[in-house]
């Protein structure tokens, strides 16, 4: 039976792969469907998109789906945090293009008929999502037999997990079917002319070796440059356009860590004292760690070369029993006791037989299933390798008899590791490990050295309650003497201390640098300029991992276009740099010599060999597109006019040109198709979203 456990990891691959990818966002089929009238108020709006309201109950029972299909995709029985955070923009991007282009494609009347996902799942031609899930790993082809019994078993569990994930995959196959329909419909509908293939080829084919006579931006001073306000009202509103901006606020912060003070340590080192007395009689050290460690007891042997020069002198020279420390290692101090010495090689030949176990049902038969080759093997006779090549699960080891090859310390898992070290060579071993029961034997055992065990008592030196108080008091004061931004940065230029900056969008997750630090953005959403950022209970001290946090909201930009005061010094910079343009062509223009042109300027000249129309880096200059636009239009020996560039005016000068020998028309025809039909797709679906209107109102909810 093909279960959900059983395909479970081949589906991680596609699944991974097609919810990552923009073509098959969505996968979250029909998001709205009604609800009470209650839910559906002002106070439950997250988003309207495209004029339709999104409610958050609505977004959130979204985000509980997906987030089961994490679960089961992953066998996870919960989700971390950054996880949660992926799937809920996951279920915002799918639900902003699922609603962006619901319309479009009814008004299209593109959609997938029952017939055709049928074909899609059972056809010759299945969909790539069902051929990842159901391949066969031996053939890397469709395991159609797996794939009819699974959809069997589906379909009498209507009501079980393997039923909800088949319906996902589903939708997902629906979706960027219909996606892709629409695409392909955008892509068929432009084309490249037999024109413009031939002058694109023309341009390609026309490299030339130039010389370049460049002056910067950069050598005119400032000082000469005079740019008045009419100037930059004008360049701004001509260049509007370029000085859209999203929702953001800019804050100040300062951290206050909580450091371990030396009170802390010295209380920890007594500590280690007194403790030392009671683990030198303990008889069972291992669960003595466990219970008194911050770090658990490790059962790892060791050589001496593999531990510090410290600890590896103190082991190899004492006995079972000594006890070293407390001594200090990092952010540690530590106890070490001599558990065991052992003989044991640097690494091991061995084979095995694998018998699978993927649920707990399955691991009775799979133990009474090893017992008898074991048995098979002991009592009748039979080689273990003709038993590997026939019976084990291990595709990798099968063919060659359930031999491993040279096995190292730390290759395989515990369980595994340890009867291969530990067992004698041509014993039987039956060992349980994550992936089933295994008959395992060592062949030949390598060359052995000493080993020691040791039990390591390992206290991290952290601050106490007393030095968190401590903190959060001095913190406290900061925060009450410093209420507005004047204040707040003179306190920090006096006693010293950090200012950091930050630019944060409402929807942010974090703060760069600061833990848990969602509810600072949130917080700082609610502030108002210049004012110090409080949280939902009124207190300005945020508490982030082992710091706490103080803010002030310098200055907020809402979505839009921003204002010229606020980017004044942007303009002010783009205007001027077009009068330095201005005044560097008055000066290299009408000179054909680069040479004479180089001395009565001071310009800079270079050299660049091939530079065709698709040329955008130019070496010894950088990226400048507008010398490659120059150097294409020119023919040997030809001289250009001064051109504006991104860092300074050029004169180019054509040496030669080298004719490429690229005549298929045709196929640069095709590709340009291609290519423009790509960013046709990107484009237009950025224009209908750009359209929708999109209200995103999730931070008041997270």
């Amino acid at each position: 039976m093909a279960t959900l456990q059983k395909i479970r990891n081949r589906a991680g691959i596609a699944i991974a792969i097609f919810i990552g990818m923009a073509l098959a966002a969505f996968i979250l089929g029909d998001l709205f469907k009604s609800s009470s009238s209650i839910m559906r108020g002002k106070q439950m709006e997250l988003a309207e998109i495209d004029g339709k309201t999104v409610t958050y109950p609505e977004f959130q029972a979204k985000v509980d789906e997906l987030s089961e299909i994490y679960k089961m995709n992953s066998g996870k029985t919960s989700l971390d945090q950054k996880t949660t955070d992926q799937i809920k923009e996951q279920t915002w991007q799918s639900m902003v293009r699922n609603l962006t282009m619901k319309d479009i494609y009814e008004n299209l009347g593109i959609g997938v008929s029952s017939t055709e996902l049928f074909d899609l799942v059972q056809g010759k031609n299945p969909h790539a999502i069902i051929q990842s899930i159901f391949r066969d790993p031996n053939t890397g082809t469709i395991n159609r037999g797996a794939l009819i019994q699974f959809l069997k078993y589906q379909q009498t569990n209507s009501t079980g997990k393997e039923h909800n994930y088949w319906l996902f995959i589903e939708n997902q196959i629906i979706e960027e079917r219909s996606f892709s329909k629409y695409n392909n419909l955008l892509s068929k509908g432009i084309l490249a002319t037999t024109e413009e293939a031939k002058n694109d080829l023309k341009g390609l084919n026309h490299k030339a070796n130039i010389q370049i006579a460049a002056k910067m931006y950069s050598s005119v001073s400032d000082s000469t440059v005079k740019v008045t306000d009419s100037e930059l009202k004008a360049y701004y509103d001509k260049n509007k356009e370029k000085y859209k901006q999203e929702n953001n606020r800019n804050i100040e912060y300062v951290t206050f860590p909580v450091v371990a003070s030396k009170a802390d340590e010295d209380k920890l080192i007594k500590w280690s004292n007194d403790i030392k007395a009671e683990f030198a009689t303990v008889a069972d050290p291992a669960a003595f760690v466990n219970i008194n460690s911050d770090v658990p007891f490790d059962p790892s042997y060791f050589k001496k070369g593999e531990l510090s020069p410290e600890i590896g002198n103190f082991a190899f020279a004492g006995k079972v029993g000594d006890i070293y420390g407390p001594y200090k290692e990092k952010n540690s101090w530590k106890l070490v006791k001599i558990q065991k010495f052992e003989e044991l090689p640097d690494s091991v030949q061995a084979r095995h037989i694998l018998v699978k176990v993927n649920s707990q049902a399955e691991l009775a038969k799979a133990t009474a299933t090893i017992d008898s080759f074991k048995n098979l093997i002991l009592v009748k006779g039979q080689k273990f390798e003709d038993l590997a090549r026939t019976k084990s699960q291990d595709n990798g080891s099968a063919n060659a008899g359930g031999a491993l090859g040279w096995i190292r310390r730390g290759m395989m898992v515990k369980p595994f590791e340890d009867a291969a070290f530990f067992g004698k060579v041509n014993e039987l071993q039956v060992v349980k490990t994550q992936f089933g029961m295994h008959l395992v034997q060592v062949t030949v055992r390598g060359k052995t050295a000493p080993n020691v065990q040791l039990a390591t008592i390992n206290r991290i030196i952290e601050p106490s309650s007393q030095t968190y108080q401590s903190t959060y008091t001095q913190a406290s004061k900061f925060a009450s003497s410093n209420q507005d931004p004047k204040k707040f940065n003179d306190a920090i230029v006096a006693q010293g201390l950090n200012k950091r900056m930050a630019n944060i969008r409402e929807n942010d997750k974090e703060v760069s640098g600061l833990e848990n630090s969602r509810l600072l953005i949130r917080a700082a959403y609610k502030a108002k300029t210049g004012t110090i950022v409080s949280g939902s209970e009124g207190t300005p001290i945020f508490e982030m991992g082992n710091q706490f946090v103080i803010a002030v909201l310098v200055s907020e930009q809402e979505k839009g276009i921003a204002s010229l005061n606020t980017i004044k010094a942007r303009v002010e910079l783009e205007v001027r740099k077009e009068k330095k343009a201005q005044q560097l062509i008055e000066k290299m223009s009408g000179k054909s010599d680069l040479n004479q042109l180089v001395s009565s300027v001071g310009a800079t000249l270079s050299e660049a060999k091939d530079i065709s129309f698709d040329t955008y880096s130019i070496p010894g200059v950088g990226y400048e597109p507008a010398i490659a636009g120059a150097a294409t239009a020119l023919e040997g020996n030809q001289v250009s006019k001064p051109v504006i560039g991104t860092n300074g005016v050029y004169v180019v000068k054509v040496n030669s040109v080298n004719s490429g020998s690229d005549q298929d028309i045709a196929g640069n025809r095709q590709k340009m198709a291609a290519s423009i039909g790509y960013r046709a797709n990107m484009y237009a679906f950025e224009a209908l979203r750009e359209n929708a209107k999109i209200v995103d109102k999730r931070a008041k909810f997270y």
